[in-house]
């Protein structure tokens, strides 16, 4: 059982899968827009033009909270899923370890600016005898 959980721990927090998931959620609340949109202001300024339909005051403030209401459920919704995913990327970072920095493996020679091995006590660019000093170090 153990072994399982792990495993579906490893699947379930895999970067693909909370990338999709956190995309088909998203794309669900801007659907949601988009069709307060077309609902509430496209179809409505359609009707006037084509004169099927008058609209009072009431009407076109019943429209407008109705898109205002969708924006605001899809930036509730995009809220809701930052904090989770803050979360889950704090949870899944408890585990690791920060590696050590890696020691450099190269210096630049002061004379000519070549890159040449730590080690180095002569550079084979410009044959320059190095001194024991601490050099400028590159990864």
């Amino acid at each position: 059982m153990k072994t399982f959980m792990r495993e579906f721990k490893a699947f379930a927090l895999r970067g693909n899968v909370v990338d999709m998931a956190v995309g088909i959620l998203i794309g669900g609340a801007f659907s949601g827009i988009v069709t307060a949109l077309t609902a509430n202001f496209i179809n409505p300024i359609l009707n006037v033009v084509t004169g099927s339909a008058t609209y009072g005051l009431a009407d076109v403030a019943g429209f407008a909270s109705a898109f205002l209401s969708a924006v605001l459920n899809f930036l509730l919704i995009a809220l809701v899923l930052f904090c989770i995913l803050k979360a889950v990327n704090k949870v899944t970072s408890l585990g690791k370890r920060e590696q050590a920095p890696e020691a450099p493996r190269e210096k630049t020679c002061p004379y000519c600016r070549e890159k040449i091995a730590v080690e180095a006590t002569r550079c084979p660019h410009c044959t320059s005898v190095l001194e024991e000093q601490p050099q400028e170090a590159v990864l």
